[in-house]
């Protein structure tokens, strides 16, 4: 008895945590084709080697980095990854251009229930125009605090920090 009720929990986990993620590609499909203003492309994903992924700050797990193609024509980079607010993860979305600067950010799922604040189109654009190439940014002094929400701009602000450091150091490697 006590099994099938251990299994019947492991599959309902299970369960739960794969459509969270159908969401979060569903709500980062939705950007992309309004980021770019098209209805149609591929995300072509890119494999970094396991050992060079554990030399990057940020996780390149199964479908998390990829290219955005529509008809064959190159569009951008796309990178899906999650960061720890104050209680729960959020996902996220960034995009790149074809030199891996920063074209858009976009906080895809927040499952907080402060702080929300760091989803807002102005606190995020403060990331567009970075590069691998850029200085750390900095809470408070690059990035601006939202009242209520600092665990969660600390976060998003890590986050983007080891993904431009592991974008310059996957560059360093030729895996990109």
């Amino acid at each position: 008895m006590l099994n099938k009720t251990i299994t019947i929990f492991l599959v309902a986990l299970f369960s739960c945590a794969a459509v969270a993620q159908n969401r979060t590609i569903k709500k980062a499909d939705k950007e992309i084709s309004k980021f770019y203003k098209i209805t149609n492309f591929v995300k072509d994903e890119i494999v970094i080697s396991e050992s060079s992924n554990k030399q990057t700050p940020a996780n390149f797990n199964e479908g998390s980095f990829f290219k955005i193609l529509e008809n064959e024509r190159f569009l951008g980079y796309g990178y899906l990854g999650s960061a720890a607010g104050k209680a729960a993860k959020f996902d996220y979305l960034v995009l790149f251009d074809d030199q891996f600067i920063i074209t858009k950010t976009k906080v895809l799922i927040y499952r907080e229930e402060y702080g929300g604040e760091i989803g807002s189109k102005r606190w995020l654009k403060q990331f567009e125009g970075k590069a691998s190439s850029s200085e750390e940014l900095i809470y408070n002094q690059d990035i601006i605090p939202i009242s209520g929400a600092t665990v969660s701009v600390q976060a998003m602000t890590k986050a983007i920090n080891d993904l431009l450091k592991s974008i310059n150091i996957l560059q360093d490697l030729k895996e990109i």
